[in-house]
């Protein structure tokens, strides 16, 4: 670690410091969604199983106040919006056929979970695409250094020459090993989201016909 910043130029130390934060920072985002991911994922999974067997409209909406994954908080704000109908509020978000209303609430709140659930994305984006340039001005930067360096000595040997602009190579090499992770995790969790958000939409549309047979009742 002291080797890598014994690199002449303090500005090409900051960059490599720079780096390395980014690949932390892309490390404890990555986790961070993943560990997130996968509770949610189990979550999900658990209450769907116990609501689709629940006995009726009103057993389910029972085991929807229960739950805490996306699938209950969109079950719970269904349900909300039922007894709303069921009251026939007379309010300009409650005008319009009954399906319609319910609909809509149900893609806002859809809508809502995706960009919860966008948040470090746009930050893996940043860091994948700009770790590159990063290391690579740091390179720059410390070859210019060096050519400086060397004009100043007045030797341009072999030795001379290979040990500052190798130096200088290793922030190009850290961008790019920066970046990876970072565009790696960005398309994986981009992915998942698309497959979330499939998921919620296709039990917002199981509810809304669920809702239509008991005549937006509850």
């Amino acid at each position: 670690m002291n080797n890598l910043f014994s690199v002449g130029s303090p500005v090409v130390a900051a960059t490599l410091l720079l780096l390395i934060f980014l690949s932390v920072a892309t490390w404890s985002i990555a986790l961070l969604k993943l560990w997130r991911q996968m509770r949610n994922d189990k979550s999900n999974r658990a209450f769907s199983d116990v609501f689709w067997a629940a006995r009726d409209w009103h057993a389910a909406a029972e085991v929807a106040q229960q739950g805490s994954s996306d699938l209950a908080r969109l079950a719970q704000a269904g349900f909300a919006e039922v007894k709303n109908l069921s009251a026939e509020q007379q309010d300009l978000k409650h005008i319009g056929a009954p399906q319609d209303v319910l609909e809509r609430m149900l893609r806002q709140q859809v809508e809502n979970m995706q960009r919860y659930h966008e948040r470090g994305l746009a930050e893996l984006a940043t860091i994948g695409s700009t770790s590159p340039f990063v290391g690579l001005f740091g390179t720059v930067w410390g070859i210019m250094h060096a050519l400086q360096d060397i004009g100043t000595s007045g030797s341009a040997s072999l030795d001379v020459v290979a040990g500052p602009i190798g130096e200088a190579l290793i922030a190009t090499a850290i961008g790019i090993a920066t970046a990876l992770p970072a565009v790696l995790a960005y398309n994986y969790f981009l992915r998942r989201l698309r497959v979330q958000v499939t998921e919620l939409e296709n039990f917002a549309h199981d509810f809304v016909r669920l809702a239509f047979k008991h005549n937006f009742k509850l």
